[in-house]
Protein backbone atom coordinates (compact mmCIF):
# COMPACT_ATOMS: atom_id res chain seq x y z
CA UNK A 1 0.00 0.00 0.00
CA UNK A 2 1.32 3.43 -0.96
CA UNK A 3 0.15 6.54 0.89
CA UNK A 4 0.09 9.85 -0.97
CA UNK A 5 -0.25 13.19 0.78
CA UNK A 6 -1.72 15.75 -1.63
CA UNK A 7 -1.02 19.30 -0.45
CA UNK A 8 -2.84 22.18 -2.06
CA UNK A 9 -0.48 25.14 -2.44
CA UNK A 10 -0.66 28.09 -0.05
CA UNK A 11 -2.54 31.23 -1.00
CA UNK A 12 -1.17 32.84 -4.15
CA UNK A 13 -0.09 36.47 -4.37
CA UNK A 14 -2.17 37.08 -7.49
CA UNK A 15 -5.23 35.75 -9.24
CA UNK A 16 -5.38 33.30 -12.11
CA UNK A 17 -6.55 36.11 -14.38
CA UNK A 18 -3.70 38.52 -13.62
CA UNK A 19 -0.54 36.40 -13.31
CA UNK A 20 0.07 33.07 -15.04
CA UNK A 21 2.50 31.92 -12.33
CA UNK A 22 2.23 33.81 -9.03
CA UNK A 23 4.18 32.90 -5.94
CA UNK A 24 2.80 32.88 -2.40
CA UNK A 25 1.64 35.95 -0.52
CA UNK A 26 2.37 36.43 3.20
CA UNK A 27 -0.69 34.39 4.22
CA UNK A 28 0.30 31.65 1.76
CA UNK A 29 3.79 31.46 3.30
CA UNK A 30 2.24 31.23 6.77
CA UNK A 31 -0.06 28.44 5.57
CA UNK A 32 2.82 26.58 3.91
CA UNK A 33 4.94 26.82 7.08
CA UNK A 34 2.09 25.47 9.23
CA UNK A 35 1.49 22.56 6.85
CA UNK A 36 5.21 21.77 6.75
CA UNK A 37 5.25 21.72 10.55
CA UNK A 38 2.29 19.32 10.63
CA UNK A 39 3.83 17.02 8.00
CA UNK A 40 7.31 17.11 9.52
CA UNK A 41 6.34 14.33 11.96
CA UNK A 42 6.12 11.90 9.02
CA UNK A 43 9.16 9.89 7.99
CA UNK A 44 11.12 11.43 5.14
CA UNK A 45 9.67 10.52 1.77
CA UNK A 46 9.91 11.85 -1.78
CA UNK A 47 8.58 15.34 -2.37
CA UNK A 48 6.95 16.13 -5.71
CA UNK A 49 5.69 19.52 -6.88
CA UNK A 50 3.79 21.01 -9.73
CA UNK A 51 6.15 23.20 -11.76
CA UNK A 52 4.12 26.28 -10.87
CA UNK A 53 5.75 28.70 -8.48
CA UNK A 54 3.06 28.66 -5.76
CA UNK A 55 3.47 24.88 -5.39
CA UNK A 56 7.27 24.97 -5.49
CA UNK A 57 7.28 27.68 -2.81
CA UNK A 58 4.86 25.65 -0.66
CA UNK A 59 7.03 22.54 -1.06
CA UNK A 60 10.16 24.48 -0.09
CA UNK A 61 8.99 24.74 3.53
CA UNK A 62 8.82 20.97 4.06
CA UNK A 63 11.93 20.43 1.96
CA UNK A 64 13.87 22.80 4.23
CA UNK A 65 12.47 21.20 7.39
CA UNK A 66 13.50 17.72 6.23
CA UNK A 67 16.68 19.01 4.55
CA UNK A 68 15.37 17.17 1.49
CA UNK A 69 16.68 18.24 -1.87
CA UNK A 70 15.75 18.24 -4.63
CA UNK A 71 11.99 18.35 -4.85
CA UNK A 72 10.94 16.49 -8.00
CA UNK A 73 9.08 18.75 -10.42
CA UNK A 74 6.22 16.89 -12.11
CA UNK A 75 4.10 18.61 -14.81
CA UNK A 76 1.44 15.88 -14.51
CA UNK A 77 0.26 17.38 -11.18
CA UNK A 78 0.07 20.96 -12.48
CA UNK A 79 -2.94 23.25 -12.68
CA UNK A 80 -5.77 22.49 -15.08
CA UNK A 81 -4.90 24.22 -18.36
CA UNK A 82 -7.19 26.92 -19.65
CA UNK A 83 -8.44 26.49 -23.20
CA UNK A 84 -6.17 27.63 -25.99
CA UNK A 85 -6.92 31.19 -27.00
CA UNK A 86 -8.61 32.24 -23.74
CA UNK A 87 -7.01 35.55 -22.73
CA UNK A 88 -5.48 35.77 -19.27
CA UNK A 89 -8.22 38.15 -18.10
CA UNK A 90 -10.97 35.64 -19.02
CA UNK A 91 -9.48 32.55 -17.36
CA UNK A 92 -11.33 32.94 -14.04
CA UNK A 93 -14.73 33.11 -15.74
CA UNK A 94 -13.88 30.00 -17.78
CA UNK A 95 -12.74 28.17 -14.65
CA UNK A 96 -15.85 29.10 -12.63
CA UNK A 97 -18.05 27.75 -15.42
CA UNK A 98 -15.96 24.58 -15.75
CA UNK A 99 -16.02 23.99 -11.99
CA UNK A 100 -19.81 23.77 -12.06
CA UNK A 101 -19.69 20.81 -14.45
CA UNK A 102 -18.06 17.45 -15.09
CA UNK A 103 -14.89 16.28 -16.74
CA UNK A 104 -16.98 14.72 -19.51
CA UNK A 105 -18.60 18.13 -20.15
CA UNK A 106 -15.16 19.59 -20.87
CA UNK A 107 -14.21 16.92 -23.37
CA UNK A 108 -11.15 14.81 -24.21
CA UNK A 109 -8.41 17.37 -23.49
CA UNK A 110 -9.64 17.63 -19.91
CA UNK A 111 -10.49 14.00 -19.29
CA UNK A 112 -6.93 13.29 -20.44
CA UNK A 113 -5.63 15.88 -17.94
CA UNK A 114 -7.65 14.19 -15.17
CA UNK A 115 -6.49 10.72 -16.23
CA UNK A 116 -2.85 11.86 -16.31
CA UNK A 117 -3.08 13.23 -12.75
CA UNK A 118 -4.75 10.06 -11.48
CA UNK A 119 -2.39 7.81 -13.46
CA UNK A 120 0.70 9.53 -12.05
CA UNK A 121 -0.49 9.26 -8.46
CA UNK A 122 -1.72 5.67 -8.75
CA UNK A 123 1.58 4.70 -10.36
CA UNK A 124 3.61 5.70 -7.30
CA UNK A 125 5.20 2.84 -5.40
CA UNK A 126 6.56 4.84 -2.43
CA UNK A 127 4.80 7.04 0.08
CA UNK A 128 5.05 10.55 -1.35
CA UNK A 129 4.05 14.14 -0.61
CA UNK A 130 2.75 15.99 -3.70
CA UNK A 131 2.25 19.76 -3.82
CA UNK A 132 -0.48 20.43 -6.33
CA UNK A 133 -3.64 22.38 -7.12
CA UNK A 134 -7.34 22.54 -6.22
CA UNK A 135 -8.66 20.92 -9.43
CA UNK A 136 -5.91 18.28 -9.70
CA UNK A 137 -6.53 17.13 -6.12
CA UNK A 138 -10.27 17.08 -6.78
CA UNK A 139 -9.53 14.83 -9.79
CA UNK A 140 -8.02 12.31 -7.34
CA UNK A 141 -10.94 12.62 -4.95
CA UNK A 142 -13.28 12.00 -7.88
CA UNK A 143 -11.31 8.91 -8.91
CA UNK A 144 -11.60 7.56 -5.38
CA UNK A 145 -15.34 8.18 -5.22
CA UNK A 146 -16.26 7.41 -8.83
CA UNK A 147 -17.47 11.01 -9.22
CA UNK A 148 -16.98 12.86 -12.53
CA UNK A 149 -17.50 16.40 -11.16
CA UNK A 150 -14.56 18.80 -11.35
CA UNK A 151 -15.17 20.04 -7.82
CA UNK A 152 -16.16 17.60 -5.11
CA UNK A 153 -14.44 19.23 -2.13
CA UNK A 154 -13.71 22.93 -1.54
CA UNK A 155 -10.17 22.38 -0.36
CA UNK A 156 -8.49 25.13 1.61
CA UNK A 157 -5.07 26.45 0.74
CA UNK A 158 -2.26 24.31 2.20
CA UNK A 159 -4.71 21.56 3.19
CA UNK A 160 -3.64 17.92 3.02
CA UNK A 161 -5.73 15.23 1.33
CA UNK A 162 -4.55 11.66 1.88
CA UNK A 163 -5.02 8.87 -0.67
CA UNK A 164 -3.90 5.25 -0.42
CA UNK A 165 -3.04 3.30 -3.55
CA UNK A 166 -3.33 -0.47 -3.32
CA UNK A 167 -1.28 -3.07 -5.19
CA UNK A 168 -3.73 -3.02 -8.11
CA UNK A 169 -3.20 0.79 -8.47
CA UNK A 170 -6.69 1.57 -7.18
CA UNK A 171 -6.88 4.78 -5.13
CA UNK A 172 -8.93 5.11 -1.97
CA UNK A 173 -9.59 8.29 -0.06
CA UNK A 174 -8.24 8.22 3.49
CA UNK A 175 -8.97 11.82 4.40
CA UNK A 176 -10.08 14.93 2.57
CA UNK A 177 -8.10 18.05 3.32
CA UNK A 178 -9.43 20.95 5.35
CA UNK A 179 -12.32 22.68 3.61
CA UNK A 180 -12.94 26.39 3.11
CA UNK A 181 -14.80 28.76 0.86
CA UNK A 182 -12.07 29.12 -1.69
CA UNK A 183 -12.04 32.31 -3.69
CA UNK A 184 -11.16 31.61 -7.31
CA UNK A 185 -9.52 34.81 -8.40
Amino acid sequence: MTRVYLVRHGRASAGWDTDPDPGLDDEGRRQAAATAEALSILPDMPLVSSPLRRCRETAAFLSAKWKYDPVTIQPLVAEIPSPEGVPLGERVEWLRTAMAGTWADLGPRYTEFRDDVVGYVTGLTRDTVIFSHFIAINALIGACRGDDRLVISSLDNASVTIVDVDDSARPSLVRTGRLADTLIR
